[in-house]
């Protein structure tokens, strides 16, 4: 009998022969890095004559791999192709559909610092950022599967005399995933075994600057037995690619996580019902945020200094769910200012394969020029109290930083910078602070740090977000403890590692027969 669900432990890299361990994966991985990978659509490979180059954002010379690149004609094969598997996946027993996560859990379990490796080298993320995401990856497998199963037990229906009532869950049909790059295992692998495992198929769309982790993931799915055509490989420009998938009339639903501007686009288009289309698309989209943590006057400054600094530059503040506004109590605001400035100028900027990283690089010199863009424009709406430059030249390294004395209502207090720049505004009452809180388009994370019960209690009620955290930071959320989705325009708080996610990749049927 399976186990009850436990969030996989993350490894304690205090432990020097773990350090030791991740530097056999590094250089185990660097031995595989540079090499072609194809198309998989239907289990068949192809190569294709315009490829897209993906390289190591802290060393622009490093190439991670060379990725085959879709177009239209390919686009319509793998829908096809998804659309024929769909007839028999859809029959599939539910009970097997998850063992396939239940393998895959085990094997990248086993080889978790490999996966873990190649995020350090693809993605740029530290160690102690690798092994987090990949250890939510086997979460979103292991409870992905359970919930699988326990949807396929009877459902509680009121009895009906003369009558058997039946409602069960039926897969929606071909779904178009496209991922982050941000969590390009964790988020990537969630989002497609939980279309798969409720019996849908799918055309993944890696991000184009991670596309080799979910090549290698669909390499993992291949080795467990995965029937080929229930999952099919399709890296691809967004314009082109992107597009077709999404207004296809044969996708059934669209899974999205990414920028605010892209998921607005996807959900327009999939609004649209084409010709030969006899459904209603559903999109599941995550696009973002502007989170704060709030700081009470009656708080534990040193907590609160600590919860900013790791949210705001955990992973280059390169996470939907960072700090990028610190809004304090005007009593406290000078103290903790002092105090998260303090400890960012302990932080190490370097190569994330080095030990000692805390951050390394953002993702490509598309990131880099609009955050540096964003530096300037914090120097005119606020006071630069830490940072603002950039660090080795042979990757996008920028330093974190601190802007003080910031308007609630600045751009750099409304706008979604997605890099290491936090905000500090100030409050005149915890009632304001909550105010200044809410003031934006979005409603993703948020924290309080606060020892008042009643303004704890105002906050549960008031402050607008879909995971709100007292005490502790705003980033970090654990499958099936912290079910992970947000308000207003940070998306259709889909609640990823809950158990309502699975719902969104099925429908109800209810059968009644009456004697």
């Amino acid at each position: 009998m399976r186990t009850e669900f436990k969030n996989e432990v993350f490894v304690d890299f205090k432990q020097e022969s773990n350090h030791e361990l991740y530097e056999q994966a590094l250089k185990k991985v660097e031995t595989e890095l540079g090499k072609q990978f194809p198309l998989i659509i239907g289990g068949e490979r192809i190569m294709t004559e315009h490829t897209a180059v993906s390289i190591n954002p802290a060393n622009h010379a490093q190439v991670i791999g060379i990725v085959a690149q879709a177009d239209a004609k390919l686009a319509e094969k793998a829908i096809q192709v998804a659309a024929a598997t769909f007839e028999t996946w859809k029959h599939t027993d539910p009970n097997e559909r998850a063992r396939y996560l239940y393998r895959a859990a085990a094997i990248l379990r086993r080889r978790k610092h490999e996966f873990s490796a190649l995020m350090t080298y693809e993605a740029g993320k530290t160690r102690v950022e690798a092994d987090v995401e990949t250890a939510e990856a086997i979460d979103f497998l292991e409870f992905y599967a359970r919930e699988m199963q326990r949807l396929n037990q009877p459902q509680p229906l009121t009895a009906s005399v003369e009558e058997e009532n039946e409602l069960y869950y039926i897969p929606l049909g071909v779904g178009v995933v496209i991922p982050p790059w941000n969590f390009p295992l964790a988020i990537m692998a969630g989002m497609t075994t939980a279309a798969l495992v409720t019996g849908n198929t799918v055309v993944l769309k890696p991000a184009s600057t991670t596309p080799i982790i979910a090549a290698q993931f669909m390499a993992l799915l291949e080795e467990v037995g995965l029937p080929a055509g229930v999952v099919n490989f399709l890296p691809g420009p967004g314009g082109e690619v992107g597009d077709y998938l999404v207004d296809h009339p044969l996708t059934r639903f669209i899974s999205f996580t990414g920028s605010r501007d892209v998921g607005l686009r996807i959900n327009e288009r999939a609004a649209k019902a084409n010709p030969g289309q006899k459904w209603i698309k559903r999109v599941v989209a995550e696009m973002g945020g502007k989170d704060a943590i709030v700081v009470d006057r009656e708080a534990d400054l040193e907590l609160a200094a600590e919860m900013i600094t790791v949210s705001a530059f955990g992973f280059s503040g390169q996470k939907c769910s960072a700090c990028s506004r610190a809004i304090i109590h005007e009593d406290v605001y000078d103290t903790v200012l002092e105090r998260v400035v303090e400890r960012t100028k302990q932080l190490r900027m370097t190569s994330p394969a080095d030990a000692s990283a805390n951050l390394g690089p953002v993702i490509d010199e598309k990131a880099y020029r609009k955050i540096l863009e964003y530096i300037e424009m914090g120097k005119q709406e606020g006071r630069l109290v830490l940072g603002g430059g950039t660090g080795d030249s042979n990757g996008y390294f920028i330093e974190p930083t601190i802007f003080a004395d910031v308007d609630a209502n600045a751009r750099i207090s409304q706008e979604e910078i997605f890099g290491p720049v936090v905000a500090f505004t100030k409050a005149s009452s915890f009632d304001e602070a909550v105010q200044f809180a809410n003031g934006t388009d979005y409603g993703l994370t948020g924290a309080v740090i606060s020892s008042n019960g009643a303004n704890l209690e105002k906050a549960r009620r008031e402050f607008h977000v879909g995971n709100l955290y007292f005490n502790r930071k705003c980033t970090g959320a654990l499958v099936g403890t912290h079910p992970f989705g947000g308000f207003n325009m940070s998306g259709t708080d889909s609640k990823a590692g809950g158990r309502d996610y699975l719902l969104l990749f099925t429908q109800g049927k209810l059968v009644c027969e009456r004697y």
